[in-house]
């Protein structure tokens, strides 16, 4: 049984940064606080724990004070940084910048929909970190959609100005900006305004993914369940090839899934260390000893 790993799966450059930047300052000191998992990982968050790196919430963050923090790739909202000064606290600030890139869109366009009576419209998902930071740009009025029942919160008797998680489906993206203009179609004045800010690094691995899962007689997905970015390409690899699994661990493998098989291929979310789906690929080595 041959065994391969995604040769376009790991970490995105916005999780690298976030995880060397804990790395270094935890050499050089010993302790760090993070607001959050540093990475929708758990065995990646545990190993960084030992180093002393200390996972907060926000309710702990407001309580702190001359301490370090790290900023997770996610990025914040103003209150976050305005707590920071108030409390004396050092900000490392690991926010992807196309996260950032993203923040001063939406506060630019908010900014141009008060003055247009328009509306701030976020495909994302509620409560999810990132889309935390973005609603923060607009003092929390944007509307967030995740699915087209959620369309309904949106007012047409007013403009749209659209924005997207940088980790949704682009072809969610464009069916929801479908359906919005369709709603606003023939209304005198109203426009639409759709911003596609979406992650390449993310969207241009769903067409790679499908063509390593479809070539493969089993898929193994690395994920923590947390990850938004995870659950969208284990569905990709779901749709190619209904012998498609996903784990977030090694304990995790079943022996009865390799029956019969001959190519085994392993990948993972944007949050997934080489590591871990290099642990995977040895523990599946062994289970086929052991049924062999």
């Amino acid at each position: 049984m041959k065994v391969i790993i995604d040769p376009n799966s790991g970490y995105c450059f916005g999780v690298v940064y976030a995880i060397l930047a804990a790395e270094e300052e935890l050499e050089k000191t010993g302790e760090l606080y993070c607001l959050g998992d540093i990475v929708h990982n758990n065995r990646e968050v545990e190993r960084l724990k030992g180093k002393g790196l200390k996972i907060i919430n926000h309710d702990e963050f407001a309580l702190l004070k001359n301490v370090k923090v790290l900023i997770r790739a996610h990025g914040e909202p103003p209150t976050t940084y305005k707590t920071a000064v108030e409390n004396n606290i050092e900000l490392i600030d690991a926010s992807c910048p196309v996260v950032l890139r993203l923040q001063n869109k939406i506060k630019t366009g908010y900014e141009d929909a008060l003055k247009k009576n328009a509306q701030i419209v976020i495909y994302g998902k509620k409560g999810h970190a990132e889309v935390i930071g973005l609603e923060g740009q607009t003092n929390n009025n944007a509307i967030i959609i995740n699915e087209k029942d959620d369309i309904r919160k949106i007012d047409f008797e007013k403009s749209v100005i659209l924005f997207s998680q940088t980790t949704q489906s682009k072809d969610g993206f464009d069916e929801i900006v479908k359906i919005i203009k369709e709603k606003i179609k023939n209304k005198n004045n109203l426009f639409v305004e759709a911003n596609d800010t979406i992650c390449r690094q993310v969207s241009n691995r769903e067409p790679q993914i499908s063509h390593f899962a479809a070539v493969q007689d089993v898929l193994i997905f690395v994920r923590r369940k947390k990850s938004s970015n995870g659950l969208y390409l284990f569905n990709v690899c779901k749709s190619v090839n209904n012998r498609s699994y996903f784990i977030s661990t090694v304990e995790d493998l079943k022996k009865e899934w390799f029956e019969n098989c001959q190519s085994v291929g392993i990948s993972g979310a944007t949050s997934t260390p080489m590591w871990l789906m290099k642990d995977v690929s040895d523990a599946i080595l062994k289970l086929k000893l052991l049924t062999d």
